[in-house]
C-alpha cells in the first residue's frame, strides 16, 4: 500500500511538472498568417518575439496585435516591401489569440543612387571613390540595411582620401509606388582636405616627442588618412610600455597658422617596475626557476631593462638585458644582453661570461627576421672522443645570426590552424688553442589543422632539420653539437638521450645533424580541459646530413588546462624504442603547447 501511494504521488508530481512546464513554455506573441517567402516569415517571427505569459482576455490579446503588426512592419519595409497590408486581429473567446493578417505586396527594387555634396564638393578622386563604395547595383532588393551601410561607407571612403571632417547630412529616399522602385539620395558634407602636422604629446610619464615623432607614418603636409593613425596607435601598444595609449586628430580649431592640423597623442605608462616569477619541470630537467626584474621606459623611448635570471640543474644564468622597440625605423627592435652562464649535461659542462646584440625587423607581430652578433670566452669541460680522457677547451668563440620566423598561426600559445615556419643560420669563428669556423643551420616547421567548425579537434605536426658545415664531431665543441630529448624535442627520452654515446655508453657524444619530427592529436573537453596523444621521433648523426638511421621514438599522452591566456601542459610519455639506460617515462609540465 505504502508503495501504491509512492508511486501515486511521484506519477502526480510528475504530471504537474510537466504541466507548468507547458503553461510557462515560450510561445510567440502573436500568430502570423498570410503567404510569405519563409526567410521573411522567419525575420518576422524573430521581430514579434516571444512570451511566456499568457493572454487574460480580448483587452490584451488586440494590444499583442497591434504591437506584432507594428514590428511586422518595421520589418517589411526594412526589407523592400512598402505595398504592405497588415491587419492586426484578435481570435474567438474571452481569452482569444493575438493575429497579424499579412500581404506583402511586391518588393520594390533599388534605383541608381544619388550624392549630393553639401556646400563644397571634394576632388574627383574622393567624389569617384565615393560613388564606387556605395555599392548599390539598381534592380536589387530595396532593403533598408543595405541603404543605411551604403552611406557609411562612402563616407568612410571620403575619409580615407584626407578630408576628415567629412559628415552625413539628412538622406532621402524616395519611394515610388508608380515604378515600385527605392531611389536613395546621400546628402554629404566633405568639408575641406586635411594636411597633418607633427604630434601634440600628453603623457604622465617620461616619453620624449622627438623618439615619438619618428614613428608617425606620415610626413608634415600628407593628407590625413585614418589608417595611419591607427597605425601610430599600434606601434606605441605593441611596445608593452603604455598602459593605455590614444590617437586622434587634433580639432579643427587646433589648425598652425600654414593651414596643418596636428595629432594628439596621449600616454599612461604602466607601473614602472615589475617582477616575475616562474617554474618548469621534468623528470630528467628537474625544477627550473626563472626571475625577471623590469624597469620601463629609462630612456624615455619605450625602452626596456631588465636583469634576468635562470637556476636549474642543467642551465644557469645571470644577465643584464636592454631592448629598444622601434630603433632607427618602426617595427624594428634592438637587443643586447651581457652575462653570466653555466651549463651542466651529461655531455659536458660549460661556463662563460658573454655579450650579444641583434636587430629584429617585424613584419607582423609573430613574424621576424633577426641579424645578430655575438662573442663569449667560455670553458668547456668534456670528454676526448677514443680516449675518453677528460679535454678542457678555453674559447674565444664569435658568432653570428641570421634567422627568419615566419608565423600564420592563430594563436602563440595555443595554436589550432595555420602554419610556421623558422630558419636559422649561425656562422660561427672559435679560437682558443686551434681555431675553427663551422656554419650550423636549423630550420623547424609546424602546421595545425582543425577538425570541425568549433576546432575542438586539432591535428598538429613538427618537424626539424639540423646541419653543422665544415668541421667533425671531435673538432667541434661539444657544447655547439646537436642533441636531441627533452620536452622541447623527443618526449620519452631525457634530456641529450638521444643519438649516439662515447664507448662509455652514458656519455651523449652529439652530432653535426639532427632529424626531429612529431605528430599530435589534441582534443578540447568542456571549456578548460584537453587531452593530447602524441607520437615524437628523432635522430641524431655524425654526418653533416641527418638520416634515419638509429630514429629514437617516444609516445604519451598529455592533459592540457586553459589558464585563459594558453594551456598549462602536462604530459607523460614513454620511450617506443627502447635505449639501455633510458628511464621507463618522463614527465614534463609547462605552460604552452608542445609546438
Amino acid at each position: 500500500m505504502a508503495r501504491l501511494i509512492y508511486a501515486i504521488v511521484l506519477s502526480a508530481a510528475a504530471w504537474a511538472g510537466g504541466f507548468c512546464t507547458t503553461v510557462l513554455a515560450a510561445e510567440p506573441k502573436a500568430t502570423i498568417e498570410g503567404a510569405l517567402d519563409p526567410g521573411l516569415r522567419a525575420a518576422i517571427v524573430r521581430a514579434v518575439g516571444e512570451t511566456d505569459r499568457p493572454i487574460q482576455n480580448r483587452f490584451e490579446a488586440r494590444r499583442r496585435a497591434r504591437e506584432a503588426a507594428e514590428d511586422t512592419i518595421a520589418v517589411l519595409r526594412s526589407e523592400g516591401y512598402y505595398a504592405y497590408e497588415v491587419t492586426p486581429d484578435v481570435g474567438d473567446g474571452d481569452a482569444p489569440a493575438a493575429i497579424v493578417k499579412i500581404t506583402p505586396g511586391p518588393r520594390f527594387l533599388l534605383a541608381p543612387p544619388q550624392i549630393e555634396w553639401v556646400d563644397e564638393e571634394p576632388d574627383a578622386a574622393a567624389v569617384a571613390a565615393a560613388g564606387q563604395a556605395l555599392s548599390l547595383t539598381p534592380g536589387e532588393p530595396g532593403r533598408a540595411v543595405d541603404v543605411v551601410s551604403a552611406e557609411g561607407r562612402a563616407v568612410a571612403a571620403v575619409q580615407q582620401r584626407g578630408y576628415a571632417d567629412v559628415e552625413p547630412r539628412p538622406r532621402e529616399v524616395v519611394v515610388d509606388h508608380a515604378d515600385l522602385t527605392v531611389q536613395p539620395t546621400y546628402r554629404i558634407a566633405a568639408g575641406r582636405i586635411v594636411r597633418l602636422d607633427g604630434i601634440d604629446l600628453t603623457t604622465d610619464g617620461r616619453t620624449r616627442l622627438p623618439w615619438l615623432q619618428q614613428l608617425a607614418p606620415w610626413r608634415r603636409g600628407d593628407a590625413y588618412k585614418p589608417d595611419d593613425v591607427a597605425q601610430l596607435e599600434r606601434r606605441l601598444l605593441d611596445t608593452g610600455v603604455y598602459d593605455s595609449v590614444t590617437v586622434a586628430l587634433a580639432s579643427a580649431d587646433k589648425v598652425t597658422a600654414d593651414g596643418l592640423r596636428p595629432v594628439v597623442v596621449s600616454l599612461a605608462e604602466r607601473k614602472r617596475r615589475t617582477l616575475e616569477f616562474g617554474a618548469s619541470y621534468s623528470t630528467t630537467e628537474g625544477l627550473g626557476l626563472d626571475g625577471r626584474w623590469t624597469r620601463y621606459n629609462v630612456l624615455g623611448r619605450a625602452d626596456t631593462a631588465a636583469l634576468v635570471g635562470r637556476l636549474s640543474n642543467i642551465d644557469s644564468k645571470a644577465e643584464i638585458d636592454l631592448s629598444l622597440p622601434h630603433w632607427r625605423r618602426p617595427d624594428q627592435t634592438l637587443k643586447s644582453a651581457a652575462g653570466f652562464y653555466r651549463n651542466r649535461t651529461d655531455a659536458y659542462n660549460e661556463t662563460g661570461v658573454g655579450v650579444r646584440g641583434d636587430v629584429t625587423r617585424h613584419y607582423a607581430k609573430t613574424s621576424y627576421f633577426t641579424l645578430g652578433a655575438s662573442l663569449d670566452f667560455s670553458r668547456t669541460d668534456e670528454l676526448r672522443l677514443g680516449t675518453l680522457t677528460p679535454l678542457g677547451r678555453d674559447l674565444v668563440t664569435f658568432g653570428t645570426l641570421a634567422d627568419l620566423s615566419l608565423d600564420r598561426s592563430d594563436d602563440p600559445l595555443n595554436p589550432k590552424r595555420g602554419w610556421r615556419v623558422g630558419v636559422r643560420a649561425e656562422p660561427t669563428y672559435i679560437t682558443g688553442e686551434s681555431s675553427l669556423g663551422f656554419l650550423k643551420l636549423d630550420t623547424q616547421a609546424s602546421a595545425y589543422l582543425p577538425i570541425g567548425r568549433a576546432a575542438r579537434t586539432v591535428l598538429a605536426g613538427r618537424l626539424n632539420v639540423g646541419s653543422i658545415v665544415n668541421g667533425t664531431v671531435s673538432a667541434i665543441p661539444a657544447s655547439k653539437r646537436f642533441y636531441a630529448g627533452g620536452g622541447g624535442s623527443v618526449r620519452g627520452f631525457g634530456y641529450q638521450d638521444v643519438g649516439p654515446r662515447l664507448s662509455d655508453g652514458k656519455t651523449p657524444q652529439g652530432g653535426l645533424s639532427l632529424l626531429e619530427a612529431s605528430a599530435e592529436v589534441r582534443q578540447d573537453i568542456g571549456q578548460r580541459w584537453g587531452v593530447v596523444a602524441f607520437v615524437d621521433a628523432g635522430a641524431v648523426g655524425s654526418e653533416r646530413y641527418p638520416g634515419f638511421q638509429d630514429m629514437s621514438i617516444g609516445a604519451g599522452l598529455g592533459v592540457r588546462y586553459n589558464l585563459g591566456f594558453g594551456p598549462l601542459r602536462a604530459d607523460i610519455a614513454v620511450p617506443v624504442t627502447h635505449k639501455k639506460g633510458s628511464a621507463p617515462f618522463q614527465l614534463y609540465i609547462s605552460i604552452g603547447q608542445s609546438f
